[in-house]
């Protein structure tokens, strides 16, 4: 019998179980979030201030996933880049992946798909500010594997408004993935970061 899943509710372990995904322990597999990242102008660094404190504003009261797009998530695309050529941006996109025995099919919507066309190259999850990143990765994941391509790696990108997260995925033989640290918007920098490694991301993806 087939057993259908919604993405929000899949586990790392019913991935690995059954699509094979293995967690890649070299560092080198994922320098891309860590090296060669570029500086930040001083207007760039402005209006991530202006997103800190707009944020940090609101987070006296419930801020709902909506909020977290609009106040957090898109400015930061905006600064990378993904707004512009080559990019195509897409929300709430249908998703169905099937494992190859066909014994389990994971449906569900992309909250944000980044394409460099006509392959994905990018998956966003945003996830309102109570939110754990925790149960946001293995759904990234799943979203990352239903994607036709595999001679290219796909990026993932989670958020709850205050941290973030990356992912990397390979698709070849056998699907393996990497994560960064959680970056958070309440240290230090971390902010300034977090759009540094979607510039590098943007810049690697549109020059591949």
């Amino acid at each position: 019998m087939v057993q259908v899943i919604q993405g929000k509710d899949i586990t790392l372990a019913q991935l690995i179980d059954q699509f094979g995904l293995q967690r890649a322990d070299n560092e080198q597999f994922f320098s891309e979030w860590q090296q060669d990242l570029p500086e930040l102008s001083d207007l760039e660094k402005q209006s991530l201030n202006e997103v800190k404190a707009d944020y940090l504003h609101l987070s006296r009261y419930q801020i709902l996933e909506p909020v977290v797009k609009m106040v957090v998530l898109s400015p930061m695309l905006r600064l990378a880049g993904f707004y512009q050529p080559p990019f195509y941006i897409a929300s709430k996109e249908e998703v169905r992946i099937s494992s190859e025995d066909e014994g389990m099919i994971i449906r569900g919507r992309i909250d944000i798909l980044v394409f460099h066309p006509p392959l994905w190259v990018f998956v966003i999850e945003a996830k309102r500010a109570d939110y754990s990143l925790v149960p946001a990765i293995p759904q990234a994941l799943a979203y990352m594997l239903a994607d036709a391509t595999s001679a290219k790696p796909v990026f993932g990108f989670v958020t709850n408004g205050s941290e973030f997260q990356f992912i990397k995925l390979t698709k070849q033989s056998t699907p393996r993935y990497a994560l960064s640290y959680t970056l958070s918007l309440n240290r230090g920098d971390d902010l300034y970061t977090v759009v540094k490694v979607l510039k590098h991301l943007a810049g690697l993806i549109r020059n591949s």
